[in-house]
């Protein structure tokens, strides 16, 4: 099972392989934007992914598109919607202080 370590509070919480990190953050109680429900379409679960990048799923032309169009967008940057787990090694994310969608 891999771990999900969270940013700022250092909450940990286990995801099952195929899990997306929105998912991982819901099922463990994480307040988290996500106005499209997992669509990418919106942008508002936007996080920086600190460790553990090869164990996601790599990002779609979809996902590209839309960090494209969103402010603030770095190296470290995925959309917790479509960021799923592959199970090959743990996960350290940041949550943001603040909504990033549009």
């Amino acid at each position: 099972m891999t771990t999900v370590t969270i940013s700022p509070s250092g909450e940990v919480l286990e995801a099952a392989e195929g899990m997306s990190l929105l998912e991982v953050l819901l099922k463990g109680d994480i307040k988290i934007p996500h106005k499209c429900d997992g669509k990418a379409s919106c942008g508002s679960c936007h996080i920086f992914v600190q460790e553990g990048r090869k164990g996601l799923t790599k990002i779609a032309r979809e996902e590209n598109e839309k960090l494209d169009s969103i402010v603030g967008v770095g190296s470290k940057s995925r959309l917790a919607c479509q960021a799923k787990v592959l199970g090959t090694e743990n996960i350290k994310i940041e949550l943001l202080g603040f909504g990033s969608g549009l």
